[in-house]
């Protein structure tokens, strides 16, 4: 039987990434909407913070272990926004598209080598709600920031998100790809080992 642990995300696009990511695991990940677990204010100013809030939140409410991730991307050129504000850059309630064209406009007349960028990811797996040591995954992704949109998969800031490992954006790798080179998929791969070990010493 697979052990079930709920997924503190309401992102759909982020659920889809980390269920296809587990697929090799004997592990059942559940969205925290199949539970009716509403969304919790996010009120950390760094991912582990917002991270920790998210999955301790879904565990209290689920009596499951939880993992919650908190990501979001760093713009050099204006001093590393729109980092933990990513999701909401543009305001609330979230808008993929609306934040996409805040960040174009900011970088607006910015040449391409002063466009570096990178992902963040911190994901954090919680036994349960009072969980004094959470176990913690870390991953970046670099590449920078493109002066249009391009690309029909992913999510976020994908469109405009230039990988020049691949040369295309983010929006134009496939879900294969991206679930291997991402920084949810790195810090995913640092977390994993963590979560086998802990589940194998309750058995």
């Amino acid at each position: 039987m697979s052990q079930q642990i709920v997924l503190a995300s309401g992102n759909q696009g982020k659920i889809a990434e980390i269920q296809a990511m587990l697929q090799h695991h004997d592990i059942e990940v559940i969205s925290q909407s199949f539970f009716d677990v509403p969304d919790i204010e996010e009120t950390g100013t760094t991912f582990i913070e917002n991270a920790i809030i998210k999955a301790r939140h879904a565990a209290k409410i689920t009596g499951l272990p939880a993992i919650a991730d908190d990501s979001g991307l760093e713009v050099d050129a204006i001093n590393g926004q729109p980092g933990v504000y990513s999701a909401r850059y543009a305001g609330l309630p979230s808008n993929d598209i609306l934040n996409t064209k805040k960040l174009l406009n900011a970088l607006d007349g910015i040449p391409e080598k002063k466009r570096s960028a990178r992902f963040h990811c911190l994901m954090i797996f919680m036994a349960h709600a009072t969980d004094p040591s959470p176990l913690i995954g870390q991953g970046t992704w670099e590449g920078r920031i493109a002066f249009q949109e391009a690309g029909d998969n992913g999510f976020g800031y994908d469109p405009v998100f230039y990988s020049p490992e691949h040369q295309c954006v983010s929006a134009e790798l496939t879900a294969t790809i991206k679930n291997r080179v991402s920084h949810r998929a790195h810090a995913l791969n640092q977390l994993m080992p963590q979560i086998t070990d802990y589940f194998s010493k309750q058995t």
